[in-house]
């Protein structure tokens, strides 16, 4: 029989972790639970995908669980009705674990599956129906396996990415990617179950959910979540019981000027770790973090078809700011020539290949004709940025070659917005380029030719576009 710990929601449970108070073996154990007693929601997913819309939550686990082992579509909180819908007809999905409220923005006749009172009950609509499923009789799992297993090579999560050509992509994330680069986080981060991680950045990005989620679970450390970033009631997290902190810049940048603002020195009392990916991060922001709070802030580098993360400043070495560190363990991370793929000297610039058990198994529907995302070369990931190899080993970023840039640790396909906005009746054409934003990252220029408003423009947007989508400046003409 296949080892349990293989399937990453059993090996999350399996070490005694929890999630906001709650053994994340119980769970697990109540989305074993509403698959037994939720007949149409096996129907529902029978040759089809299941779906999970939640902010970060505990219930973010139990749908995992729920999703029986095959691909769940992690969807973002942030993204219009439309952007869901495509995601659902693209991947197949036959099923969506969400809650009450965001359930309003699916398709009205796609059954879904309400975790607002997980992992207590749970309620199913499908079929015109609603039933009520308690899942509070259940007990927590006991689980035995080898926590070094491998994860099985089948799908366990699909997240769209990859929007170069205007169309985003499904990336095929296996048990064995997700497992491989969580494990690899324990490590590089050097976990303990001792220690309490604040997730606030969403699930539905796996450096979220990976990060901040799954390797502290396999740790058997304490989670607890923030549904909705506040730099306010995160720096008292932070200075209370806290051992580590994930966010992407946007968010340290927001929570200095919450303490410039509020006139009080930083009192850490346990913090010790913070991390920052998803974009860029400036020098002097890891400058002013460590004078503000007397904590490191160590720099990684990843993207979705990783799983995500591949370069790293590991805690047990100095960190260098300005870099993005060393490969992941288990990872193998070169620069090469973009035209010939020969590995590049040190000092000279080409593009970040990733090689390992943490490389992608594909896009959703890849086959001839469909758009072409990233690309695997004899077992490289192609990714797109561009660094440079020092001598001391550690990898600095030097800017990205696909067309794209990123806005609070998410990324930005200019195609894919311009094509949305050309849809808009009137508009002869669109452009769009990122401007500066300190706070942000980038903010984004939209640029549009034809007989619309500003207004018109910022209404199509706002119904076909995700919250971070959304332009900054909007300028009609010229």
């Amino acid at each position: 029989m296949t080892d349990p710990l293989a399937l990453l929601p059993l090996a999350a449970a399996a070490r005694g972790g929890t999630v906001d108070g709650l053994e994340s073996s119980a769970l697990v154990a109540a989305g074993l639970t509403l698959l037994q007693r939720s007949a149409p929601l096996v129907r529902a997913l029978a040759g089809r995908r299941a779906g999970i819309l939640l902010p970060t939550s505990p219930a973010f686990l139990t749908a995992l669980a729920a999703s029986e082992g095959r691909g769940a579509v992690l969807m973002n909180p942030l993204a219009a009705p439309r952007e869901l819908a495509y995601q659902i007809a693209d991947a197949q999905v036959g099923a969506v674990f969400t809650t009450a409220a965001l359930g309003d923005r699916l398709p009205r006749e796609l059954p879904r599956v309400l975790l607002d009172d997980a992992p207590r009950s749970a309620t199913i609509v499908a079929g015109g129906s609603t039933r009520a499923i308690d899942l509070g009789s259940h007990f927590p799992l006991a689980l035995e396996g080898d926590p070094s297993t491998e994860g099985r090579d089948e799908e366990a999560a699909i997240v769209y990415t990859s929007a170069m050509s205007g169309r985003p992509l499904g990336a095929i994330l296996t048990h064995r990617n997700l497992l491989a680069n969580a494990r690899a986080t324990v490590q590089a981060a050097e976990l303990a179950d001792h220690d309490h991680f604040l997730a606030a950045l969403p699930f539905s990005h796996l450096f979220g959910l990976v990060v901040a989620g799954v390797a502290p679970l396999l740790a058997g450390a304490r989670v607890t979540t923030m549904p909705r970033f506040n730099p306010l009631r995160a720096l008292g997290r932070l200075e209370d019981d806290v051992t580590h902190f994930v966010g992407v810049p946007a968010m340290y940048v927001a929570m200095l000027a919450a303490l410039e603002g509020r006139g009080e020195a930083f009192r850490a009392a346990a913090l010790r770790v913070c991390i920052c990916g998803g974009a860029p991060l400036p020098m002097d922001v890891q400058d002013r973090w460590f004078d503000a709070t007397g904590v490191e802030l160590r720099q990684g580098y990843g993207l979705t078809e990783a799983s995500p993360v591949a370069l790293f400043n590991r805690t047990g070495m100095p960190n260098v700011r300005g870099t993005l560190g060393l490969p992941y363990p288990g990872v193998e991370v070169t620069v090469r020539d973009p035209a010939s793929g020969r590995e590049c000297a040190a000092g000279a610039a080409g593009e970040i290949s990733v090689r390992g058990p943490t490389v992608f198994a594909g896009y959703v529907g890849a086959g001839a004709g469909a758009p072409t995302g990233l690309e695997v070369r004899d077992g490289w990931l192609r990714t797109g940025d561009l660094g440079v190899v020092r001598d001391d080993g550690r990898i600095e970023f030097r800017g990205v070659r696909k067309p794209m840039f990123t806005r609070n640790g998410f990324n930005i396909y200019p195609r894919e917005l311009e094509l949305a906005v050309a849809e808009l009746s009137g508009v002869e054409s669109a452009a769009v380029r990122a401007i500066p934003d300190p706070a942000h990252e980038n903010g984004i220029e939209l640029r549009v030719r034809g007989d619309v408003s500003e207004a018109d423009v910022r209404v199509w947007c706002a119904e076909r576009l995700s919250a971070y989508k959304q332009p900054t400046v909007v300028i009609v003409g010229g």
